[in-house]
C-alpha cells in the first residue's frame, strides 16, 4: 500500500499534483528518489524553480518543519538548488529571454 505525497510533512496537494505530473505518485517513491532527483524532474517538466519549495521538500523528507532550515545548512541547500537549476533548465535564446521579460513571447516558446 502506498501513502500520498501529502502525508509527508510540509507537502500538500499542490506538491502532490506537481509530482504526479512527473510520475512520482507516492510518498514512498518520493523518499526513494530523493530531493534532488525529484526536484530535477519538476524542473525538466517546466515547473518554475522556487528555492523555498526545494528546501521545504528537503526538510519534509527529513521529517523536519520547513522553517528549520537556517544558516549554513540553508546556504548549502541554495548551492545544490542553483546547481539543479543550471543542470535541468535549458538556457533561453537571448532574444527570446528579452521577449519573455517584456511579456510578448508566446507561451509555447517559453520552455
Amino acid at each position: 500500500m502506498s501513502s500520498p505525497i501529502s502525508s509527508i510533512r510540509n507537502l500538500g496537494p499542490a506538491m502532490e499534483t506537481a509530482f504526479a505530473a512527473v510520475g512520482i505518485t507516492s510518498a514512498e517513491a518520493l523518499r526513494e528518489i530523493g530531493t534532488d532527483a525529484a526536484y530535477a524532474r519538476l524542473l525538466r517538466a517546466g515547473q518554475r524553480p522556487h528555492f523555498i519549495a526545494y528546501y521545504v521538500l528537503e526538510m519534509g523528507l527529513q521529517g523536519r518543519p520547513w522553517n528549520d532550515c537556517k544558516g549554513d545548512e540553508k546556504a548549502r541547500l541554495r548551492a545544490r538548488f542553483d546547481r539543479l537549476k543550471a543542470e535541468n533548465i535549458p538556457e533561453k535564446d537571448p532574444f527570446d529571454a528579452i521577449l519573455d521579460e517584456i511579456g510578448v513571447l508566446p507561451a509555447a516558446a517559453r520552455g
